[in-house]
């Protein structure tokens, strides 16, 4: 009789080790300042495109790479917004368009993730600018996981854009004069494994 219980508490405990092991706790991941920015693009008079960087960007990642799930918590300080052109980078910060003094920040924050199968494919949201919260998207172009040799740890990162209409968070400048309201939003997030 106890020859044949042991094989079954063994392939018990197998069993629900194996369960542990398929619902990890999601894990965090630190932003890595370096190689972590977001961006814009938007069209000029059909001439040219517009681009700029916002280059001091902060926040938290969680994810459970076997549930494939997490979160993302990403901070903008939109002063920071850079385009190479001193006189631009001015008009951006002004109340015609980020309103830096009233508006210092903006935020994205994701509760969940879209996979198709073990492709990230979206990054649903919530974007908040110029003190304003609507649903924001952010479409996966690419996302992987590695062992980064230089934090001794693991990284996890990506590269993500979206198409917004800049007035539905009140950003109207130029737009009755015929200023595009698209905007082409990135977003390169690197994060360290703690």
């Amino acid at each position: 009789m106890q020859a044949r219980v042991l094989p079954l508490i063994l392939a018990s405990i197998t069993w629900a080790a194996g369960l542990s092991v398929a619902h990890a706790a999601p894990t965090d991941y630190k932003i890595d300042l370096d190689h972590t920015y977001a961006t814009f693009a938007i069209d000029h008079n059909g001439a040219a495109i517009n681009r700029a960087r916002f280059g001091e960007v902060s926040g938290s990642v969680r994810f459970d790479k076997e549930a494939k799930a997490g979160t993302i918590d990403i901070v903008v300080q939109t002063a920071s917004v850079y385009s190479g052109s001193k006189g631009f980078d001015e008009h951006l910060r002004t109340a015609d368009l980020f309103d830096v003094a009233k508006h210092p920040t903006m935020r994205f924050v994701s509760d969940h993730l879209v996979f198709d199968g073990e492709r990230l494919v979206e990054v649903p949201g919530q974007l908040t600018l110029l003190g304003q919260t609507h649903p924001l998207t952010l479409k996966a172009l690419q996302f992987r996981c590695y062992a980064n040799p230089r934090a001794k740890t693991e990284a996890c990162g990506g590269d993500f854009e979206a198409v917004i209409d800049r007035t539905q968070w009140g950003m109207d400048y130029l737009v009755k004069v015929g200023m595009p309201k698209s905007v082409r939003i990135g977003a390169t997030i690197e994060a360290f494994k703690q």
